[in-house]
């Protein structure tokens, strides 16, 4: 019976994640992310459309919960590998609100500014893809082309 219970719970709480990122006013949902847990900001940001701007990830990285791997989700997510790949994409790019964000994230993770790592992230690289940034950027820092520390988190599709 308790495990019902407790499946029901998690069910619910999908249910409200789905609802929320389906909300129609990004200030409703940036209402919500401050009171998230890692878990549920993971599983926001996992499933956030990058056509709807930038506020809901620069909320879910402002949240205090945020988790090391979230950060690297959402690194990836916002083109991160471009990056990583070269040095001149932040500088050449004309989307302001892009290199904010990607800046400030890229600094936070070198600067191990997540206090939270439970939750594990794994870059979405292959090892041809590893190897030419290594080769080519050995300044690369591991964070960005390694598992990170935590937990593997099954990720609901929203």
């Amino acid at each position: 019976m308790t495990n019902k219970k407790t499946s029901d719970t998690h069910g619910e709480e999908l249910q409200e994640l789905k609802d929320l990122l389906y909300a129609e006013e990004n200030s409703n949902i940036i209402a919500e992310i401050k009171n998230m847990s890692p878990l549920e900001l993971h599983i926001l940001a996992a499933n956030f459309n990058w056509n709807s701007g930038f506020e809901i990830p620069e909320a879910i990285l402002g949240n205090g919960n945020c988790d090391l791997g979230t950060g690297l989700l959402l690194f990836y997510r916002a083109d991160g590998y471009r990056v990583l790949e070269s040095k001149d994409a932040v500088s050449e790019s004309a989307q302001s609100e892009w290199k904010d964000l990607i800046s400030n994230l890229f600094d936070r993770i070198v600067d191990d500014d997540f206090p939270n790592k439970t939750i594990s992230f794994t870059p979405p690289l292959t090892k041809v893809q590893a190897f030419k940034l290594r080769k080519s950027n050995p300044s690369i820092p591991e964070v960005f082309l390694d598992k990170s520390p935590g937990d593997d988190v099954a990720i609901p599709v929203l």
